[in-house]
């Protein structure tokens, strides 16, 4: 038995534990749990309007960010991160904050974990146009500053932290007041603004003609150096499919491409025997041989599918069934009977 310990991470109901993983056994197999404690102070996200403000009268307890860090591997990963707010403070802007690099909140960022905003810079302004659901940021002169390697992945850390957050699509960068069309290091294109269709941790599948390829975009798992778990999303360029959301289910099982920093969530023996999407939902039937009806499925598993599925697809919800059965309960005792949607926060790690 090999035994992995688990970052928790939060939707707006439940904190999820990922189960041991049994060698040789099928995905939906009976598994015994982990867990392990939750990060001080951690409490959820705020909601209300899309811009992010928050009122004083919801501030006494703080709440979750999700931003998005460099691992100790290269690899972007979106980790949850207990904040407070200043009266009128607007989470884009504190999560703007939090990802410069020796910033006023470095202390607040988890071990093996590194903010790629450039250090020195300050966020002059935040705006969300609710019109065009579009945030700007206007940075100050610092942030031109950095390594030419470091460009795509930085581009990559703003706009998945900003489209994170509720109602906005686009991102548009600023510096001193100016409008960048690329960056200018590298000189990544910019053109209009950036949304999340540039991909995260981008990779290309073995033998893929780039030039005929279209994207999927996976959750696996990678560990810290204190054995904690967190999910890694990987844009995978694939050859093109008439089904995006059977390809990201194929190469979900498939698992990683790189298997020596990250790790598969879904054992192969699993099968998918049909898939399809139906007003705003992807309804996916799996079979396993191992799975027994009315035991608990491994949480974190099922929500790694949840979480590729609906990033590929950008449908909202998921329907999962096992050997054709729909009255299922994961290990946290959360039923999937109905459509699952994505949680609102992944990764919440100690600092």
């Amino acid at each position: 038995m090999v035994q992995k310990r688990w970052i928790r991470h939060t939707t707006l109901a439940t904190v999820l534990v990922l189960p041991v993983i049994t060698a040789g056994c099928g995905l939906f197999s009976q598994q015994t749990s982990k867990t392990i404690d939750p990060p001080p102070s951690q409490v959820e996200e705020t909601e209300g309007d899309p811009t992010g403000q928050v009122s004083p009268d919801g501030q006494a307890d703080g709440s979750s960010l999700t931003v998005y860090l460099q691992d100790r591997n290269g690899y972007l990963a979106p980790i949850s991160i207990p904040v407070t707010y200043g009266e009128n403070e607007q989470p884009g802007q504190k999560a703007m904050e939090l990802m410069v690099e020796g910033g006023t909140y470095a202390a607040e960022l988890p071990e093996d974990f590194r903010a790629l905003i450039p250090q020195g810079t300050q966020i002059l302004s935040y705006e969300y146009d609710k019109e065009q659901r579009i945030a700007k940021v206007d940075f100050s002169e610092p942030f031109v500053s950095y390594n030419a390697a470091d460009e795509r992945d930085m581009v990559e850390a703003i706009t998945w932290t900003l489209t994170a957050m509720s109602g906005v699509e686009g991102v548009e960068l600023y510096v001193e007041g100016q409008l960048l069309t690329e960056m200018p290091e590298a000189g990544y294109p910019i053109d209009g603004q950036l949304t999340r269709s540039i991909g995260i941790n981008i990779e290309a599948a073995d033998g893929v003609n780039i030039a005929n390829s279209s994207p999927v975009t996976l959750y696996f798992s990678a560990e810290t150096l204190s054995d904690e778990q967190y999910y890694v999303p990987v844009t995978r360029l694939i050859s093109r499919s008439d089904s995006p959301a059977l390809a990201a289910m194929d190469e979900l099982i498939a698992g990683p491409l790189n298997k020596k920093e990250l790790n598969s969530v879904i054992l192969p023996d699993v099968e998918v025997s049909s898939i399809e999407q139906k007003d705003g939902v992807v309804i996916v039937d799996l079979e396993d041989a191992a799975y027994e009806p009315g035991h608990q499925l491994p949480a974190e598993m099922l929500q790694a599918v949840v979480l590729s599925l609906t990033e590929t697809t950008g449908d909202d919800e998921v329907q999962i069934r096992v050997n054709g059965e729909s009255n299922l309960v994961d290990s946290d005792n959360k039923s999937y009977s109905e459509p699952v949607g994505r949680p609102h926060h992944v990764n919440a790690l100690k600092s």
